[in-house]
């Protein structure tokens, strides 16, 4: 060897500055810990990315070679240095142990540390390229040497290419944090994948570590590396081996963010898919635990099952326990039958486990039944009153849950409800028919809990027991058989958008208290707007059970976003609900007349959709052809949905339809309109010689949708402003002027009560008005539950005030 020039290379920590001396020459650089080249004139190079004092004496070979040195915390001479030498021979790197005097010169040291450095010599250059380790004696730095030149091995030999500094350090990183690793798990952490067609690197694709039991596909997995992925399943490692806690691959690429890595490793059927963890998970358990709907659909496209029992139950039930919505539907989209499917502990079915209204919804939309019990004998309901889940109940109450149902103990929700002190509850229970006298197993009732209660619940079950008193079917004593009946008995129903549940409940009341359906009880059923629907539906055969019902799962679907809503969702519910080609005339008994306001001219009229011929009166006026206006659509032609549509076109709400807005413009109570048009069609039969098919109005029952409780206003007073202060005066004033003349437009009560009463009066005709004072202002859309469980509260605290007049009314009816 010849020998070459000395190179002094001083890296100054504390100043954070580099000093390269070569020969004479003195360079100053950049900030310390960077790597410095430097070429000597015989084509030399040393590098360094080190901090401490280093000088060395480097000799020039033709010889490529790659070695370690080991260096003892000392200051002195170090003369039997050993090395790591690595020499190419036919494409082929060889590596082996050699001492330092194979270069003729003594290396020796000016710093106080010892630890590994990394040489790279070859025909132009010598290079110092990296510490990889530091320690305090001797006796370490030596089995480490060992143990890094041995882990090296496959990744230099497999390397097409010098090791970076880069790769040494994250090699180095990796030997030092986990020494248990293989091969194959460092490959995959620092993504050297060109040593995974190393023969050693193979042997260690299935290898479980000592930490934590994963493989390298399990970390691969864990970092999301799909290249390395393809390179260990190319390799066939396999998907099925588990970890410590007994996890698949599957349940390592739930938690990451690739649903594409489930779909690789699920290309090929295996049993780690289904795979239950110690924590008794499938990889499905898990994803639905987590919320990660693409992972869960990735997994269901790779036919995982969703009917492997876990600790908690199916997947079904862990979406459920975790309210995760798009994970269950995901689920319910290729298996409907889950919805049917029981927990093993308590034999409930996912309804039980729901926590959130969207939740039940979700589970009664794919036919989960909703009054099915557990072991326990509690149905969902039960459970939701348990857990105080009102938003939960209501939907299962809207949806047909039992509201006396019973438990194991006896418990009705209402004995529950009590219990917990949940008044919203309590009346949302007692609203729908729960029975304020039935006792428990242990003979208490929900009257008796009340008594003992500090909460002043005694008042609010007085009152349902004397309702349920009240309503209950009265025996048919000296009352006329409906064959000897010989006049007409008229029903009137109010508009008012969702208080139209005011209705219902007076007209459940009714049929209660009667024992009779409403349709069976009145000839003659005259509706406007929400009134308007609620006629059709009554002549159309629906319950006012299922009406309630209706109406609280109708409001989610119509009152969506702001005003003016959309009107395909209240189309699409009209069409289903009274079908798409059913016409006005389909049903003819009893009359039905639904009020609507004809738009397209000026002033606007009113327009009648009846099931019945029209009176001759009103042939010549509506229903004649003009130049200016088009023919109406005759009964027989009309469709009912279009009708019932019509009526409830109220504007600012939604859209008008054709020519026809809301009926509540002209005659929110259809009350005076319906007796003049009954009084027009008996003409009309009289004119055609068929008087003994006229038949007189004998009783007018109007229902209204609730009072609002009056509220002072301030000032309606509309002028010219002179100043800001007027300004804002004069918007003010005209924005209570503006709602004050809708308020009166739309009003139903106040005159238009008076008028009909006093026109039933003169004619002898019995006349009953019901309308419930409100304690709160209701919305047309109003969306809130428990708001507008207090306005039917509010309802049946007014039936229990007019009981007598409503008991006169029973008596008529009976």
């Amino acid at each position: 060897m010849r020998s070459g020039r000395l190179l002094h290379v001083l890296m100054e920590e504390s100043s954070s500055k580099q000093l390269v001396r070569t020969g004479q020459d003195r360079v100053q650089t950049g900030d310390c810990e960077i790597s410095t080249r430097v070429r000597t004139s015989t084509g030399m190079c040393i590098s360094t990315h080190t901090c401490g004092a280093l000088a060395c004496e480097v000799q020039d070979t033709s010889a490529q070679k790659l070695m370690f040195l080991r260096k003892r915390r000392c200051s002195l001479l170090i003369k039997q240095a050993s090395f790591f030498l690595r020499t190419k021979h036919d494409n082929r790197w060889e590596i082996r142990k050699s001492p330092a005097q194979m270069f003729g010169e003594e290396l020796f040291l000016s710093d106080t540390w010892g630890g590994g450095c990394f040489f790279e010599q070859d025909q132009h250059h010598v290079c110092l390229s990296s510490r990889l380790f530091q320690l305090d004696n001797e006796a370490d730095a030596m089995v480490h040497f060992e143990q890094y030149a041995g882990q090296l091995r496959p990744f230099y030999e497999s390397s097409y290419q010098p090791l970076s500094l880069e790769d040494l350090q994250q090699l180095s990183d990796c030997f030092r944090n986990h020494p248990s690793w293989s091969s194959a798990h460092v490959a995959v952490e620092i993504g050297h994948r060109e040593s995974f067609r190393h023969n050693h690197v193979l042997s260690c694709i299935n290898i479980r570590d000592s930490e934590d039991g994963c493989t390298p596909l399990h970390l691969a997995c864990r970092k999301g590396d799909m290249e390395c992925l393809l390179e260990l399943l190319e390799c066939h490692a396999r998907v099925d081996i588990t970890d410590r806690n007994g996890e698949t691959v599957f349940h390592y690429a739930v938690r990451g963010n690739n649903p594409q890595i489930i779909e690789l490793l699920g290309r090929t059927p295996t049993a780690g898919l289904d795979h239950l963890s110690h924590e008794g998970m499938t990889a499905l358990h898990l994803a639905c635990q987590l919320g990660k709907e693409d992972m869960v659909r990735s997994l269901l496209k790779c036919h995982a099952s969703c009917s492997t029992m876990g600790t908690l139950g199916y997947p079904i039930h862990t979406a459920l326990k975790f309210s995760q919505r798009e994970c269950a539907q995901a689920i319910l989209e290729v298996d409907a039958s889950q919805v049917h499917s029981r927990d093993p502990r308590y034999e409930a079915t996912p309804l039980h486990w729901a926590k959130k209204a969207e939740m039940t919804r979700l589970l009664l939309e794919y036919g989960s039944e909703v009054n099915l019990m557990s072991r326990t004998a509690d149905m969902a309901l039960h459970i939701a009153v348990k857990r105080g889940r009102f938003d939960c109940a209501m939907v299962l109450l809207t949806h047909g849950a039992y509201a006396n149902a019973r438990d194991q103990d006896g418990n009705t929700p209402l004995h529950l409800a009590m219990k917990h002190d949940h008044l919203d509850m309590i009346k949302a229970i007692v609203v729908f028919g729960g029975d304020v006298e039935i006792p428990n197993d242990f003979g208490e009732t929900p009257g008796l809990l009340a008594a003992r209660s500090s909460k002043g619940y005694h008042d609010l079950l007085y009152v349902s027991t004397t309702l349920g008193q009240l309503l209950k079917a009265p025996d048919v004593v000296d009352s006329p058989s409906e064959g000897r009946r010989n006049h007409d008995r008229l029903l009137c129903l109010d508009g008012g958008g969702i208080r139209g549940l005011v209705l219902i409940q007076l007209l459940l009341a009714i049929e209660k208290a009667v024992g009779r359906p409403i349709r069976e009880i009145f000839d003659w059923i005259a509706g406007t707007s929400t009134g308007g629907i609620l006629a059709l539906a009554i002549v159309h055969g629906k319950s006012m059970d299922y009406m309630r019902c209706l109406y609280f799962r109708m409001k989610d679907m119509v009152f969506r976003g702001s005003r003016p809503y959309e009107s395909e969702p209240l189309d699409e519910f009209l069409k289903k609900e009274f079908g798409e080609n059913t016409k006005m005339t389909d049903v003819q008994k009893p009359k039905v007349m639904v009020t609507g306001t004809l738009c397209d001219r000026q002033p606007a009229e009113l327009h009648l959709f009846r099931n019945y011929p029209v009176p001759e009166t009103k042939t010549s006026t509506e229903y004649k052809t003009s130049a200016s206006f088009k023919p109406l659509t005759q009964p027989e032609d009309q469709l009912v949905w279009r009708a019932a549509r019509c009526s409830g076109a109220a504007p600012t709400y939604f859209r008008p339809i054709g020519r026809f807005l809301d009926g509540g413009l002209l005659a929110n109570n259809p009350t005076l309109d319906a007796m003049v048009e009954i009084h027009e069609y008996n003409k009309t039969l009289i004119k055609k010689g068929q008087r003994q098919e006229v038949r007189k109005l004998g009783l007018v029952v109007s229902l209204g949708t609730g009072k609002p409780p009056q509220v002072p206003v301030s000032s309606v007073d509309v002028f010219r402003p002179s100043n800001p202060w007027e300004l804002a005066k004069t918007v003010f004033g005209a924005r209570e002027l503006g709602k004050m003349v809708v308020d009166c437009c739309t009003d139903a009560d106040g005159p238009a009560v008076d008028r009909a009463r006093a026109w039933c009066e003169m004619t002898d005709v019995p006349y009953f008005r019901l309308s419930p004072q409100l304690h709160a202002d209701v919305m047309l859309d109003e969306v809130n539950d428990t708001v507008l469980v207090n306005a039917l509260w509010d309802t049946q605290l007014y039936i229990y005030q007019q009981r007598e007049q409503f008991e006169q009314l029973v008596q008529l009816l009976s």
